[in-house]
């Protein structure tokens, strides 16, 4: 088994499509959400940086991919959050274009981890993705994330509802807890991407 140290993990570009990404080939793992999920927030706490991943106070900012490289062939990618009212239309066409043309035809794409703020989980865009991902075979791991903010039993509440929404789905779904100010999940996050990141260097390897 490979060793990843996270806390290597450095920024290598912001692509506005995926022709401007990096070559297609290694392992890629994506992060997406709603504009205000914590998706920025949920990668500086994986990687130990404060601003690997830059936190905006005005949710829809990221209107590009941003590639991060873990080690060499190991890339985690954040894509542009979706679902956010006060973009223009315009904006909002082009990045549901390269968001779509990422998920469709990024071959080295292995695994989705879909974040959802806990108090508003599982909105229609949300449920597309997850969807999608399952018909295309790819493994999600969604994270009910600023769980901080729910006291211990409406947290459990929340994600034994999320999980049986998630069965509904079929396929490889996880639903889970996830605080990126207390840490909780963060070591789950962790797990869940080794696991992933293992899983297809094997199948390279033979």
């Amino acid at each position: 088994m490979a060793q990843y140290h996270f806390q290597n993990t450095h920024f290598i570009t912001s692509a506005p499509n995926i022709q401007a990404m990096p070559e297609d080939s290694g392992i890629e793992i994506a992060f997406a959400g709603r504009s205000n999920a914590g998706k920025s927030s949920a990668l500086n706490a994986l990687s130990r940086q404060k601003s690997l991943a830059r936190t905006s106070k005005t949710p829809g900012r990221t209107q590009l991919i941003n590639v991060f490289e873990l080690s060499e062939g190991v890339r985690l990618i954040d894509l542009p959050g979706y679902g956010f009212a006060q973009v223009p239309e315009e904006v909002k066409r082009q990045w549901q274009k390269s968001l779509s043309e990422y998920l469709q035809e990024r071959q080295s794409l292995k695994g989705i981890v879909v974040l959802m703020d806990i108090r508003h989980p599982f909105k229609d865009t949300d449920r597309s993705l997850i969807q999608w991902a399952v018909e295309s075979n790819i493994p999600v791991l969604a994270l009910l994330t600023k769980s901080d903010k729910l006291k211990q039993g409406a947290r459990k509440a929340a994600v034994l509802q999320g999980r049986a929404i998630a069965a509904e789905f079929g396929g490889e779904v996880r639903v889970e807890a996830f605080s990126s100010l207390k840490k909780q999940g963060l070591d789950l996050l962790q797990n869940s991407l080794v696991t992933w990141f293992d899983q297809h260097s094997q199948e390279q390897a033979e």
